[in-house]
């Protein structure tokens, strides 16, 4: 049955002694959203794992500065599935208090992740821009060296920001206005300034979509009145459609996974909600997680050189595999030399053929 909401300062104080009035979820939503996390935050810890893996063990990918940009985000969202997962559990379904210090610790480990995952996602969309709007001084203008420098600036940003509550900017009077109804100890004043510069951030990527799709509109228009063949726009699909349907994707799961919760926050910074609102925040929070479940869908798998690296990557280790094998049911008396002959063919051969084909398409995508 729902609490009654508190109607005044002594009452909310009294029932949020032990966080109480903020583990509002009932068992039937308990089952629901602990599922969500139980699945989602494992196969997000693991497939943005492998991005990071396959981008760290190539070294074609780790110079080129929008594999950088891919690396952020997956690293990103390997801390989000971390901590948003074990804090939201350890809180809402297992009710452990922690003390001011112990929660926003916590909850500041949640904050720089999904605030860096969707910095990543807008360094990832300017990468783009640049690359269809400046493309023939884009290697000038976007080294790997500034690339780094953007990435140092925007984790550093990030980490700060999100531990401010835990360097003293928290609720002044203990649990009661102007503290969240939403998240505790936390300050209206901070979450509406967290709020509207992730809303700036998620704006800046829509733009910068916005402005590729524009920029693709006008040079497949451009070539087709040079062309005068209306008929190959029939034959295959015009690339600005392609981009569109794609780009497309992108923003609606970026929006749907993260504007309820956004709403919702913004919410609590001018109203007192419902425990019945704050349920449907705990359950809306979780896309967020969902959304750094995608995420290696959308911006690193979809990456045609990044998949041959990592089918070169399982290759290799399918062959090693083997030669281990094969090393340990032979007699003693040869095992180092069927264990060289191993070694010779995982380093030339194999290798060989993956980095060849794998320059080829780097080759591709460069011109």
């Amino acid at each position: 049955m729902e609490r009654a909401v508190p109607t005044s300062p002594t009452a909310a104080n009294w029932s949020c002694e032990n966080l109480e009035c903020y583990m509002v979820l009932m068992q039937a939503e308990k089952t629901v959203i602990g599922s969500i996390c139980f699945l989602a935050g494992p196969f997000t810890l693991l497939e943005n794992a492998l991005v990071l893996g396959v981008i760290a063990a190539t070294a074609t990918l780790r110079r080129r500065p929008t594999y950088l940009f891919i690396a952020s985000i997956a690293l990103a969202d390997v801390f989000a599935s971390c901590f948003f997962t074990i804090s939201f559990l350890d809180f809402h379904l297992f009710h452990h208090s922690d003390g001011p210090t112990a929660y926003l610790f916590k909850l500041g480990g949640v904050t720089m992740a999904f605030t860096s995952s969707v910095g990543s996602l807008l360094l990832t969309a300017l990468d783009r821009y640049l690359c269809i709007h400046q493309a023939s001084s884009y290697k000038v203008l976007l080294t790997r060296r500034r690339a780094l420098l953007c990435l140092l600036i925007m984790w550093s940003a990030t980490i700060f920001f999100s531990f401010l509550p835990l360097m003293g900017w928290r609720c002044p009077t203990g649990l009661t206005p102007p503290c969240s109804r939403l998240f505790p100890y936390i300050n209206h004043g901070y979450l509406a300034c967290w709020t509207s510069f992730t809303l700036v951030l998620l704006t800046l990527i829509l733009c910068a979509y916005a402005l590729i799709l524009w920029k693709a509109h006008r040079h497949e228009s451009s070539m087709t009145s040079l062309q005068g063949a209306a008929g190959t726009g029939h034959a295959r699909m015009r690339m600005d459609i392609r981009l569109a349907r794609t780009f497309g994707l992108i923003l609606l799961i970026l929006v749907g996974c993260w504007l309820p919760a956004l709403s919702f926050m913004l919410a609590d910074v001018f109203v007192i909600l419902t425990h019945t609102q704050q349920r449907a925040f705990a359950f809306c929070s979780t896309l967020c997680l969902v959304n750094s479940a995608v995420n290696p869908l959308l911006y690193a798998l979809r990456c045609r050189e990044l998949r041959v690296a990592l089918l070169q990557l399982l290759q290799r280790l399918c062959v090693i595999g083997r030669c281990k094998k094969t090393t340990q049911d032979l007699p003693p008396g040869i095992h180092l030399t069927e264990e060289i002959s191993c070694t010779a063919i995982t380093e030339h051969e194999i290798p060989a053929n993956g980095t060849m084909q794998l320059h080829s398409v780097s080759e591709m995508v460069n011109n």
